[in-house]
């Protein structure tokens, strides 16, 4: 029996605008697969890529292109069917949960894991003035673990040291979003130091990969936007020391557990993050975490409503229901 493919676009409201290095954001608009055959079916959301120019209207395309030989595809095939990006990962994410509800096992089942647990994450605060940006570190009272976005403006010390200031007890760590050049890096480093600054995610631009050689940096760095799936991991090694995994940017929970494997095996430590979505688009990114030494996914957390039911947040730890995605039993 093949697989019948529905998409539909939805728009989620952001709390506030969120500020990153040349981009703002007040809402973020999503992609919704829905897989079905006979009577069981599964779902996958994707945001899309920004920086990739991946639009909605684009998504739904690819998709369609695609939807008469996926109706027969199982997830492996879907890798050849359509490149790393946005579309894939729903449907990815669409196919993992339709083969939770026909097999009658959990999605962290079918990927390996004997268990689930709740996971540390990082909880992201905007680039914006120090004051605000204190003030936001000081309302996320459950907060363990803080990530800043910075500018490389000029102003990024301060911004640094007003959070740190503000909650003097959490993990910290910048992304720059492209923003830094070895020069302001050096600049900026004293500081990122004395405000004991535990990771630096993406400082250079993408295919500047030779900035990062001889760096000499006494505090961890991650690359984001420069790895999109398995075929950019190598360039990194020895540049970086944390490849951070979006199943947006890879296309799906599929290739993204294979990265972990190639990441492990080039001796790099492995993140998880998201793009802005619901509860849906980060339940699978909470898959993946169980395997990461880095976890991101505060997406929902922006959200001015979350679709229901949706993951929590305790005491620090994203705690992901299996009603949420991936459950056997749904």
């Amino acid at each position: 029996m093949s697989i019948s493919i529905n998409t539909r676009v939805e728009h989620w409201p952001f709390i506030r605008p969120f500020h990153i290095t040349g981009h703002t954001f007040d809402g973020s608009d999503a992609l919704v697969v829905t897989a079905r055959q006979g009577a069981h079916q599964g779902r996958g959301e994707a945001a899309g890529v920004y920086y990739r120019q991946e639009s909605m209207a684009l998504m739904t395309e690819q998709i369609a292109a695609v939807a008469e030989a996926a109706q027969g595809a199982s997830r492996q095939d879907l890798l050849s069917l359509l490149g790393s990006g946005g579309a894939r990962n729903a449907l990815d994410c669409a196919w993992w949960d339709l083969e939770a509800k026909q097999s009658g096992r959990q999605v962290w089942q079918l990927a390996g894991l004997r268990a689930v647990r709740p996971l540390l994450t990082t909880y992201t605060i905007g680039a914006d003035d120090p004051a605000t940006m204190a003030a936001r570190a000081r309302a996320f009272v459950s907060a363990r673990a803080l990530k800043l976005k910075l500018l490389g403006d000029g102003g990024d010390d301060e911004r640094v040291r007003a959070v740190r200031q503000a909650r003097p007890d959490v993990w910290l760590g910048v992304d720059a979003n492209q923003g830094f050049t070895p020069d302001s890096y050096h600049a900026l480093l004293p500081d990122l130091v004395k405000a004991k600054v535990a990771l630096v995610e993406q400082p250079f631009a993408v295919g500047r990969q030779a900035d990062l050689d001889g760096l000499g940096s006494p505090i961890l760095l991650a690359a984001d936007e420069s790895v999109q799936d398995r075929h950019d991991i190598e360039a990194m090694r020895g540049r970086v020391d944390v490849i951070n995994i979006k199943l947006d940017k890879c296309g799906g929970l599929t290739e993204a557990l294979a990265m972990v494997a190639l990441i492990k095996e080039a001796g790099m430590k492995v993140m998880v993050g998201n793009m802005v979505g619901t509860s849906l688009s980060a339940a699978p990114g909470y898959v993946l975490g169980q395997l990461c030494d880095f976890v991101d996914l505060d997406g929902p957390m922006f959200l001015a409503r979350d679709r229901q039911p949706a993951i929590h947040y305790e005491d620090g730890h994203i705690v992901c229901p299996e009603q949420v995605w991936g459950d056997a039993g749904n």
